[in-house]
C-alpha cells in the first residue's frame, strides 16, 4: 500500500495554491493538514486489482469483495488470479466483465507486456497510456493509480464525480457539467500541484461540506 506523509510537509506548495486561488485557499484553511500519498513499490499489482474490483461500487462492498478474493488467493499475484476458475470469482461477487479485466491484467503482467515497476519511472502520460491497454482500465483508474500508488503530485482527474461535485459547490456552480469545465479551466492555475488541489476537493466531500453547507463562506 502507499505510505503517507502529512501535508504540512508541503507548506510551500499549499501556500502557492492559496495565493493562486483564493477560493480554494478558504477550503485549505478550513480543512487544515491532510495526508499525501508518496510512492512505494511492490503493491502496484494488488492496487490495480483493488481498483478493478471497486469500479462502479461504493467503498464498503468493494472492500468486502476484494477481501474475499484476497482470502481465496492467499497471496494476490498474477499466477494465482489466473489459476482461479471464473465461476469461483463470480461467486465472490466479481462481475463477468471484471473477471475478464482481472485476468487480462494478470496475463499482461505475467508475460511482461506490462512492467509495473517501470511505471514508477514513466511520465504521467506514459503510465496512463500503458495502463489503458489493459481491458477495463481507463483514464480514471490510471489517474487514481498515479495518485495513490505512484504518489504523483500533479494529477487531476477531470472525469472524477467527486471532484466535479466539490467544484460545483466550492465555486457555486449549477451543474456537474459546469464543474467539469471549471476543472479544465483550473488546470493551469493549480499546476504543478494538481494532486494537492484534488485531495482538498475530495476532502470537502468526505467531510460532508458539499451536502451540509451552501457555500465555503458558511464554514470559513
Amino acid at each position: 500500500m502507499s505510505s503517507f506523509i502529512e501535508s504540512n510537509s508541503f507548506t510551500k506548495q499549499i501556500n502557492t495554491l492559496r495565493c493562486s486561488d483564493k477560493t480554494l485557499g478558504k477550503l485549505i484553511n478550513v480543512i487544515g493538514p491532510l495526508t499525501i500519498p508518496v510512492p512505494t513499490k511492490h503493491h502496484e499489482y494488488e492496487n490495480l486489482i483493488k481498483s478493478i474490483i471497486g469500479q462502479q461500487l461504493s467503498p464498503k462492498p468493494a472492500k468486502t469483495i476484494y477481501e474475499k478474493v484476497k482470502k481465496l488467493c492467499i497471496e494476490v499475484k498474477p499466477e494465482t488470479i489466473l489459476s482461479i476458475p471464473d465461476i469461483d470469482l463470480r461467486n465472490l461477487g466479481v462481475s463477468s466483465k471484471k473477471v475478464t479485466y482481472l485476468k487480462d491484467l494478470s496475463t499482461k503482467v505475467l508475460l511482461g507486456d506490462l512492467d509495473l515497476l517501470q511505471l514508477h519511472m514513466d511520465s504521467n502520460a506514459e503510465v496512463i497510456q500503458k495502463l489503458s491497454r489493459v481491458k477495463g482500465i481507463g483514464n480514471w483508474t490510471a489517474e487514481m493509480f498515479l495518485i495513490f500508488t505512484l504518489g504523483r503530485t500533479d494529477v487531476l482527474s477531470l472525469s472524477d464525480v467527486g471532484l466535479q461535485r466539490s467544484c460545483k459547490w466550492l465555486y457555486n456552480l449549477e451543474s456537474n457539467t459546469e464543474g467539469k469545465k471549471l476543472l479544465e479551466l483550473k488546470l493551469n492555475q493549480w499546476k504543478p500541484h494538481l494532486t494537492l488541489a484534488s485531495l482538498y476537493l475530495w476532502e470537502s466531500v468526505n467531510k460532508g461540506f458539499v451536502v451540509n453547507f451552501s457555500s465555503i463562506d458558511e464554514i470559513a
